[in-house]
Parts: structure tokens; C-alpha cells; sequence
């Protein structure tokens, strides 16, 4: 772990006071040190050192840079899935942000599990093939609006892929899986051609002039829990390290994929870095330190946010001495027809979240709305007023107050 220290420009001034009388003793100097100049470390021309990939394409370097820089004033709000999974109405033709707030998220949450599932053919005909078209498609869109694009994977388990909850699992299966694809483990094979779709797809992201679309992909995330296959439970840190690793260095290096950042997203049950960084791959590995939750923030108030807080202010204060980017890679409180929405929850505890004590989080990411449940409000639910509030606040950013994200600035 290699910590750079801040430049500073320190100067000092000795002014000595000398006395009207001759019979007065000399006072002491005073020493006057004007305040500490501290320069940001991470400049247009170094941000490549902080970065996963030397050669990321001009895109991808730029949204680091961009994401980064952000923190310091705004996060952007985005959501899963934002314009395929609605609330209550089975379609529409824009998010259901839009449609509350009249504008467009800032991030667009996608996932490869169809991309890359057994039954994914190819062909025009196939279910899980037109969802990777839909995916894709919407990825290219957010992309032209000028909207960030992240990516989960909710991969399936290598015995019979049907699966990725561990609780579907035979102990056997629980046991075994996450080793079986380590280098050298019966899996591995498997697990680098879904490596090598992974690939496919990501290098065919391309904007209106041909260039790359930049992705941030969090691989096995919420691996502090053991709901997934990939959990804390069922492989030791050492082989969460080898695979994080591995997967990095086959898409960057085997395959030549150089538009992506690379998130590590755990979920809320780090609260020191010490903990949190039980799993951690390494600098060379990760761009994003991300962490998901949802725990805190079910209906427990001001009590919740302040613990929610202090864990984005642990993380925060890692993202600035590693120069990384720091974000809340997934959270919401789902309302559903049983299930009331929280007075103030976006504008007063989710807002204080990512905004007390200093810290500084790239972005926020609610999960999908769908028809029996919401996670953003439509315009016409009770506490839709609640989330434009949250959206219109002066460190909120929706796809209309983000800066351009694919340029690095002069």
C-alpha cells in the first residue's frame, strides 16, 4: 500500500519587535507561518498512476479523473436497471426518476447475469439474448446522454448454473464452487468463458464516433455476507483475493479490455478500514472502494444514517489516501403495498448519509423498481415530493447538473 504524501508549500516569516527603550528587555520573536497550501495529488497528468489499467482508453481515464473530482461538490444519483424496471405500470419510455423529477438519473446500475447465462445462444430468437441487446442498447443510451454506466454480475454457481443464492445450494456445492474456479481449480475453464462473453460485450460498447464506452464492474460483490455463492462462508479471503485478482488480469491483459474500472463493493458489515480491507485485492487491483446498504438504512432513522455515515466516512478517508474513488454502490428502502414509505428518508437520512462530516462519495445507486415494489418514487407516490427534494439539493446530481464525464478537463 503505497501512501503519497501532499505537496505543501510551507514558508516562514521571523518578525522580530524590538523595544522603544534601551532598559526594555528584548521580547521573544514572533514567528508567523502562514496557513498550509495543500495541492491536490491527483492531476490530468498522473491519474493513469492511480488507476487499474495503464492503458485505459482516453474515456476511461477521464471518468476516473471526473468521478473523483466530483466527490468534492456532488454524487450522482443513479439506479438498476433505470430504464427497463418501473413501478406499477409494466413499461414506459423513460425512468421512473424521469418521470418524477423530469430528469434522467446520472448512473445507470446493469447487470451480465443474462448476458452471460447457459441458455444465452446468440440468436435473434433467444430470451436471454434479447435482454443482452436491451442491456447493451441501454447502455449506449445512457452513454450518449452523458449518464455513467456500472455493471454487477449475479453470476451463477459452476455445477449446474441455475443458481447464485447460496441458500439453493447443496453444502457440497457451498463448499466447493468458489475454489473450483480459482487457477488450476475443475472450474477455472468455465469460469474464463464467462470471462471471455464478459469481454465481448464490453469491447462492443461503442459510442456514436466509435469510441469505448467506459463501464465501472463490481465482480462478486456483497462478499461480506454469504446470501451468494462468492460469500465470506464459503472461500477464504485468500481465494476472494485470487479470483478479484485473476478476473482483473484475464479481462485486462488476456482479453485486452481497457475500458473498465474495477469496483470492490462489499456490504455493511465493515465499519473499521482494518475490516474492510480483509478482502481487499490490493491497489492494483480496485478503482472504486464501494460498499452496499440497505441494513442501516431500513427504518431506523437518524440512529441508522449517523452508522451509515460514519462507514462512507471510513470509506471516504480510504478513497483519498489511496486516491481511489469512493461510492455508495447500492441502497434504497422499498416501498410496496404493505410496506410505507419513511417521512423525509431520501432528503433527511439518506441525504445526511453522503453528505455529514466531509466526506466525499463519487455516487449513490437505488436498486430496480419493478411492479410490485419501488425503490424511487413515481410522480404520484406519497413521498415522491420527498425524493425531489433529495434530487434538487445542492450536493445531488441527476444526468442535467453532471459535468461531462468523458473529457478530461484542460
Amino acid at each position: 500500500m503505497k501512501n503519497l504524501s501532499l505537496k505543501t508549500i510551507i514558508s516562514s516569516f521571523i518578525i522580530v519587535l524590538s523595544s522603544c527603550s534601551k532598559d526594555d528587555p528584548a521580547p521573544d520573536p514572533v514567528v508567523v507561518v502562514p496557513p498550509v497550501v495543500v495541492t491536490d495529488v491527483l492531476t490530468t497528468q498522473n491519474v493513469k498512476t492511480y488507476m487499474v489499467d495503464k492503458n485505459a482508453t482516453a474515456e476511461t481515464v477521464a471518468l476516473f479523473y471526473n468521478l473523483k473530482k466530483l466527490a468534492k461538490t456532488k454524487f450522482a444519483i443513479g439506479q438498476q436497471d433505470a430504464f427497463n424496471g418501473f413501478y406499477n405500470n409494466g413499461s414506459s419510455s423513460e425512468s421512473d426518476i424521469k418521470k418524477t423529477t423530469g430528469y434522467d438519473p446520472a448512473l445507470l446500475g446493469s447487470d451480465f447475469m443474462f448476458i452471460t447465462d447457459k441458455n444465452n445462444n446468440g440468436q435473434a430468437d433467444n430470451w436471454f439474448y434479447q435482454q443482452e441487446i436491451i442491456i447493451t442498447d441501454d447502455v449506449k443510451e445512457a452513454y450518449a446522454k452523458g449518464m455513467i454506466n456500472t455493471f454487477s454480475w449475479h453470476i451463477r454457481e459452476p455445477n449446474k448454473e441455475d443458481n447464485f443464492y447460496a441458500a439453493d445450494m447443496t453444502t457440497e456445492q457451498k463448499a466447493t464452487a468458489f475454489k473450483s474456479i480459482l487457477p488450476g481449480g475443475v472450474n477455472n475453464a468455465w469460469y474464463k468463458t464467462k470471462l471471455d462473453k464478459v469481454a465481448s460485450v464490453v469491447s462492443n460498447l461503442k459510442g456514436s464516433k466509435g469510441e469505448l464506452i467506459p463501464i465501472i464492474f463490481r465482480p462478486f460483490h456483497e462478499f461480506d455476507g454469504s446470501w451468494f455463492w462468492w460469500g465470506a462462508d464459503f472461500c477464504s479471503a485468500e481465494d476472494y483475493k485470487a479470483v478479484y485478482q485473476f478476473t482483473v488480469e484475464y479481462l485486462r491483459d488476456t482479453k485486452g479490455v481497457h475500458n473498465i474500472l474495477y469496483a470492490f463493493s462489499p456490504d455493511n458489515s465493515y465499519a473499521t478500514s482494518t475490516n474492510y480491507l480483509s478482502r481487499y485485492p490490493g491497489d492494483a487491483y480496485v478503482d472504486v472502494l464501494g460498499m452496499d446498504n440497505y441494513g442501516d438504512l431500513n427504518n431506523q432513522g437518524q440512529t441508522g444514517a449517523d452508522k451509515a455515515n460514519a462507514k462512507l466516512k471510513m470509506l471516504s478517508d480510504l478513497a483519498t489516501t489511496k486516491v481511489k474513488i469512493a461510492a455508495m454502490t447500492e441502497t434504497g428502502y422499498r416501498v410496496t403495498a404493505t410496506v410505507a414509505p419513511v417521512t423525509n428518508w431520501f432528503s433527511t437520512y439518506l441525504y445526511n448519509t453522503l453528505t455529514a462530516n466531509s466526506i466525499q462519495i463519487s455516487y449513490v445507486m437505488f436498486w430496480n423498481n419493478n411492479l410490485d415494489g419501488y425503490y424511487v418514487p413515481t410522480p404520484t407516490a406519497s413521498n415522491a415530493a420527498d425524493f425531489k427534494t433529495f434530487a434538487t439539493k445542492s450536493k445531488s446530481a441527476l444526468v442535467n447538473t453532471l459535468p461531462s464525464m468523458y473529457v478530461l478537463p484542460n
